[in-house]
């Protein structure tokens, strides 16, 4: 019955993952959803910054927080270890949720193209941003990441074990594909509004901050082999390192 009720819970933190993301690159690029991160302002302006940016703090806190080793062997006296991973994508799709619903537009434009192939082409520069997002966690491991292989070896009565240090495709450029991505779709917008200024700043920010914390985590557990791996492999940026090969195998990052 435990592990019937681990593998639903699992799927189902997963597709509510999975509609949150899909929700997020509608909001990020003005499309389909029907609240995104540009419309008509409706607060005052210091209302609307320090709602957004508490959201944004706290979408940062909980997600480096509950990612490092020594959070999850405290937090693993109290959530079973099967499911832990779920639980970490449930709280992140619930706190980016939230933001969804109640973020504040706030208006004014820092740049903006009129011309309409401009437009396109920084749209669809912004998609295939997320879409390396996505690319990049199946290059890894997409149903480790978030939760589904935990609780379906759990389901089988399998022991859970660590992915192998390898390189797949993206990672033999740069260390942080995903991270990539993400800065790809956030910068690349045809109508640079003041909201969109504050949220792609503070999100590179936070990215540029967790790429440090993860590469501790990733020095501590993998050593000399992960020290090896970046100095052979730019961080975000695919601008080779002069006199570094290639590498033959990384390993999952996230």
């Amino acid at each position: 019955m435990k592990k019937t009720l681990f593998l639903t819970y699992g799927v189902l933190s997963y597709l509510f993952f999975f509609c949150t993301f899909l929700y997020a690159v509608g909001f990020v690029d003005n499309l389909v959803v029907p609240k995104s991160i540009d419309g008509t302002p409706g607060v005052p302006l210091l209302q609307a910054i320090l709602t957004n940016t508490a959201f944004l703090l706290l979408f940062a806190v909980q997600h480096s927080v509950m990612a490092r080793p020594a959070f999850k062997r405290w937090w693993t006296q109290f959530v079973p270890q099967p499911i832990e991973r779920s639980t970490f994508v449930l709280f992140t799709s619930i706190i980016l949720s939230s933001m969804f619903v109640f973020w504040e537009p706030m208006g004014g434009v820092i740049w903006q193209t009129e011309n309409q192939t401009a437009q396109i082409a920084l749209t669809a520069l912004s998609l295939t941003g997320s879409g390396i997002v996505l690319l990049a966690t199946f290059l890894t491991n997409h149903f480790d990441l978030f939760g589904l292989r935990q609780v379906w070896l759990y389901f089988r009565g399998k022991e859970y074990t660590q992915l192998p240090f390898r390189v797949p495709f993206l990672y033999k450029y740069v260390r942080h594909p995903l991270y990539l991505g993400f800065l790809i779709a956030f910068w690349s917008t045809p109508v640079m509004t003041i909201t969109h200024l504050l949220f792609a700043v503070a999100t590179t920010g936070y990215i540029l901050t967790a790429i440090q914390l993860e590469e501790r985590d990733m020095i501590s557990h993998f050593g000399q082999r992960y020290r090896d791996y970046r100095k052979q492999v730019p961080m975000i940026l695919p601008i080779p390192k002069k006199s570094s090969p290639r590498p033959e195998s990384a390993e999952n990052l996230v």
